[in-house]
């Protein structure tokens, strides 16, 4: 990759807006977007992770890598990258993402177009933006075994002792997020990487973060979360588990697909289920924002396409 190849980053909250903005720039600026999203990556998986509803399809253009047997994920006329293509079954980590988006990244660069790097997921756009070495440490079965036994408290009490950095900006009720961190960390000896420089990076990024007001913003996921529900996000999660895929890896998904997953087991009442998953998303939303109040690079702009275009021209000319 060359250095300082330019870089645009839409990130924002869970229902902020960010990814049909980001499709409205890639239009105008001739880009392409690499979803950033933990979950998107997944088939099957699409409302309940907000995934747009895109189709694979074959593109025979001269901007595009048009290899015959390669389709594309297309929403809008835009292609998207590392979305809706991992069996869920199967882990897909950050260090494997940070790799293959940098590829990816390269690739689009070379084609003379504009990479968008959108999404949530705060620590996977970090690893790609800042260049972060990860380390490839391999799923060890036997130590999984031991830490499920354990409670999320308990994980996140021993996560604390051993890591405090990471245990301050990880899901602490999301066992599989606590148990894949101590995991990494018991098997290194040493701590989750950090990102230290936040200007360390080959890649010269325009940070444009989608913000808006705490009491619109949780109108807006009340709103879509209803909406989701009202077509099927039920459907989706009893699906996923009918076609193999158990409770305990669904809930493991942290957020819809873990109250759902309690609901269908009737282990929660539909209210309730709704009530705690309103405020599992709330809060998440809140540890997104914590995570990047500490980038100051970040230009905070209402999902306002004008203003947005503004700053990305100037940014590309």
């Amino acid at each position: 990759m060359i250095p300082n190849s330019k870089l645009l980053v839409i990130l924002g909250p869970t229902s902020s807006g960010k990814s049909e903005l980001a499709v409205k720039l890639a239009k105008k600026f001739k880009g392409e977007i690499i979803s950033c999203d933990s979950r998107q990556v997944y088939r099957g998986m699409d409302l309940g992770t907000g995934k747009v509803e895109g189709k694979w399809v074959k593109i025979h253009s001269s901007n595009l890598p048009h290899k015959s047997n390669k389709s594309h994920f297309v929403y809008k006329s835009i292609p998207h990258h590392l979305i809706d293509f991992q069996n869920p079954a199967r882990q897909y980590s950050v260090a494997r993402f940070a790799r293959e988006a940098k590829k990816i990244i390269a690739d689009i660069i070379r084609r003379g177009r504009l990479p968008i790097l959108c999404g949530g997921t705060m620590h996977w756009i970090d690893a790609v933006v800042h260049n972060q070495t990860l380390p490839e440490v391999k799923p060890d079965p036997k130590l999984r075994a031991k830490l499920e036994k354990q409670s999320a408290d308990a994980l996140f009490k021993r996560l604390l002792k051993l890591d405090s950095v990471r245990a301050k900006t990880i899901d602490r009720f999301n066992k599989r997020r606590l148990i894949r961190a101590l995991e990494i960390v018991i098997t290194t000896g040493r701590p989750v990487p950090q990102i230290i420089n936040l200007k360390s990076s080959i890649l010269n990024p325009l940070w444009l973060g989608i913000t808006l007001p705490q009491t619109d913003l949780y109108k807006k996921i009340d709103r879509r979360l209803k909406q989701r529900l009202k077509v099927g996000m039920t459907k989706e999660v009893n699906h996923l588990h009918a076609k193999g895929l158990a409770w305990k890896r669904l809930e493991s998904f942290g957020l819809e697909y873990k109250y759902i997953s309690l609901y269908l087991q009737k282990k929660i009442s539909h209210d309730e289920m709704l009530n705690k998953l309103s405020y599992a998303i709330k809060h998440y939303s809140k540890r997104q924002m914590t995570w990047w109040k500490r980038n100051k690079e970040i230009i905070w702009i209402k999902p306002d396409f004008k203003k947005a275009s503004a700053l990305t021209k100037k940014f590309v000319s």
